[in-house]
């Protein structure tokens, strides 16, 4: 039975109903969490440290002017 399929299931069911099955699945979604902790990510700035050193701001300054030199232009 895929996901989906026990979503539309859980829609047919009244309100009260839908609060008997959180409170009956609630504490299986807790046990497996306690078992199953989350892994350790790595920290946002660590994700780009294999690329090296960002450019300066002066470097990214002189590109900038180059790349926007040209525009806009008659030719288009």
């Amino acid at each position: 039975m895929s996901l989906q399929e026990v979503l539309n299931l859980a829609k047919q069911l009244s309100v009260l109903d839908k609060v008997r099955l959180i409170q009956q699945i609630a504490p299986d979604i807790e046990h497996e969490l306690m078992d199953n902790p989350p892994q350790e990510r790595k920290s946002l700035w660590g994700l780009c440290s294999d690329l090296g050193q960002a450019p300066s701001a002066s470097e990214i300054d002189v590109i900038r002017t180059e790349e926007w030199a040209n525009f806009p232009r008659d030719d288009i």
